[in-house]
């Protein structure tokens, strides 16, 4: 199936799982709600970026049968942190890919940006439940996984709050009376500021996001609202809406999720406090629902919700997202692809923040869209508009 139906069937446990990013905000999330209910899970696998120590001290943890560390010059790192653990360690991209093909039930997909693409599609193609929370997958080839999702009879769980909680509301019986999907955004740190005052942002204040804890990377794009952008082509895929029924709303306090509005007037919406332990728990116990330890919900406590358009003028990166998927074809492709060179230049200081959006849209300016007959298209697309990308600001 694609995205699945929550109707399926319960898995026996222990089910075992993978964590494809165990040393980011929802790896370790995953792993908090991994150490409250152990007897529930058995870990196969966990992999990082570069933090071997970190990822050595997981895997003793949670008693991990592999731990990979994608920095191959940190592979002795981890394999003496690992020593006398009896856990095998591995390191570099080709082992990340073979840490999500082994035997698990569950996998956490949380590699962020394009360098997940690999693992999460070697998961997909051996047919395992993949709890996504890499959105970068499905905007650089979303029509290429999704068919390989349907053809390997994969299950795809959607871990961003947004997408998870409009699948917790979507019908999918009766997908025929679905009107529109509303996606929510808080609006990042810059909501209210000018053009002018976000000319001056500094990474620092740019990744100190008002109601979530995240990645540097994530953080910058919610306060360009790339993210926004980039969950709107996400969507697209996962729920087969076509752009102009995705609609994208502005709600600072971040408890609707998102909402689906039915052909008949009805608005349902998801709610919770913003803790990614929610969604995460949602995929991690799927079909069965599981206690965590998050924060009960109180509104008359919160007082007053609020909602406002989002202003594209401000936040231009929502235009470029939409024309990208308007347009269709290697064009998301090419978006995210720009706009993770661009937030790494922000983030080294080679480029100011209105300049992140600049780069993305100069970029597609510069690349012609095409039709993707397979990964390799993706590749060649990603290389050069990571080539164009970062000629405009090294």
């Amino acid at each position: 199936m694609a995205v699945a139906s929550p109707k399926t069937d319960a898995l026996a446990a222990p089910r075992s799982v993978t964590i494809l990013g165990s040393t980011g905000s929802v790896g370790c999330n995953t792993l908090d709600l991994i150490a409250r209910q152990p007897e529930a899970f058995a870990v196969e696998a966990l992999t990082a970026n570069g933090s071997a120590v970190r990822l050595a001290e997981q895997a003793r943890r949670v008693g991990a049968k592999l731990a990979v560390v994608a920095d191959e010059t940190r592979y002795q790192d981890l394999k003496e942190a690992l020593a006398g653990s009896g856990i095998e360690a591995a390191a570099g991209a080709l082992a990340l890919t073979e840490a999500a093909a082994r035997p698990a039930d569950w996998v956490m997909a949380a590699i962020v940006g394009a360098a997940g693409l690999a693992p999460t599609l070697a998961a997909v193609r051996r047919g395992a439940i993949v709890a996504l929370a890499n959105k970068e997958t499905l905007v650089c080839a979303g029509s290429l996984m999704m068919a390989e999702v349907t053809h390997h009879g994969a299950t795809l769980l959607p871990v961003d709050s947004e997408h998870n909680a409009i699948f917790q509301v979507l019908d999918f019986e009766r997908l025929d009376t679905v009107d529109r999907i509303i996606l929510t955004a808080s609006g990042g740190p810059f909501r209210t500021l000018s053009r002018a005052a976000m000319a001056e942002v500094t990474p620092a204040q740019a990744i100190a996001h008002p109601n979530w804890d995240m990645g540097a990377k994530i953080s910058v794009d919610s306060a360009t609202m790339m993210n926004k952008g980039l969950e709107l082509i996400e969507a697209h895929h996962l729920f087969g809406l076509p752009e102009a029924r995705i609609e994208i709303l502005v709600h600072p306090q971040s408890v609707v999720h998102s909402m689906v509005a039915y052909s008949d007037g009805s608005v349902l919406a998801q709610m919770g406090q913003p803790d990614m332990r929610t969604p995460i728990a949602y995929t991690l116990a799927w079909p069965e629902r599981m206690a965590t330890p998050v924060a009960r919900l109180d509104l008359a406590e919160i007082g007053q919700l609020t909602f406002e358009a989002p202003d594209s003028e401000r936040f231009p990166a929502l235009r470029l997202a939409r024309q990208a998927l308007q347009t269709g074809g290697s064009a998301p492709t090419a978006l995210n692809a720009a706009n993770e060179v661009a937030v790494a230049g922000f983030l080294d200081g080679r480029l100011g923040f209105l300049g992140i959006a600049e780069v993305v849209e100069r970029t597609l300016e510069r690349i012609d869209a095409v039709p993707l007959g397979g990964l390799d298209d993706v590749w060649r697309i990603d290389r050069e508009a990571r080539r164009i990308a970062a000629s405009m600001f090294n």
